[in-house]
């Protein structure tokens, strides 16, 4: 289709009706209701965390010089860490994934069986 066209006046077809169809199903709603519910927090607290590690650097030196072992210090270990914090959280959502995909394979058996 011509990119001028908006999606308001493109003409509806059987595959944009199905997709309205899958949007509107409880269980497709239930499934990005879920999925937002992980990804937000998650992403709202790594953000928090990565952006802490740079204030406390920025404007807490004394803090960040601090020694925790020999020539280590809060900043070295609180760099690090966020490769474990990172390291966690995807595997919190491998964990999790498998629930989302649980819900989207119920989704396409509903669509592939004509049900949604």
């Amino acid at each position: 289709m011509d990119d001028a066209v908006s999606r308001s006046e493109r003409p509806v077809t059987a595959a944009t009706q199905d997709w309205q169809a899958i949007e509107q199903d409880n269980d497709f709603r239930a499934l990005v209701r879920t999925k937002r519910n992980f990804i937000l927090p998650a992403t709202v607290f790594f953000l928090v965390y990565y952006f802490a590690f740079l204030i406390i650097v920025g404007y807490v030196p004394e803090f960040a010089n601090a020694s925790v072992l020999g020539n280590i210090n809060v900043a070295y270990l609180f760099a690090l860490s966020q490769f474990i914090v990172t390291w966690l959280l995807m595997g919190l959502y491998v964990w999790r994934a498998g629930k989302f995909d649980a819900m989207a394979q119920r989704i396409l058996e509903k669509v592939r069986g004509g049900q949604a």
